[in-house]
């Protein structure tokens, strides 16, 4: 998969995990396909570690892979963002 997959597909799974966690006011476009490329990365990574098929292309699996990582990333951040602003 090329640099415009990667960009398309982590921008999608970027604005789908931003709405699913409740980051959409706060995140941009540039933020939802850095965060949707890093959990397509970590998907990916997860799946391929636990025997299954990560991240095969420009199709709907590897959307699913990569928002399913960009979800887990988004309620980490969330998670720290609240024990900071509970100090």
């Amino acid at each position: 998969m090329g640099i415009v997959g990667w960009i398309v597909i982590g921008a999608l799974a970027g604005w789908i995990a931003s709405m699913v966690t409740g980051n959409n006011r706060q995140m941009g476009a540039f933020m939802n396909i850095l965060v949707g490329i890093i959990g397509g990365l970590a998907g990916g990574l997860v799946m391929n570690l636990v025997g299954g098929v990560g991240i095969t292309g420009f199709n709907l699996w590897s959307l699913a892979v990569a928002c399913i990582g960009a979800i887990v990333l988004l309620l980490i951040v969330n998670a720290f963002k609240r024990k900071e602003s509970y100090s």
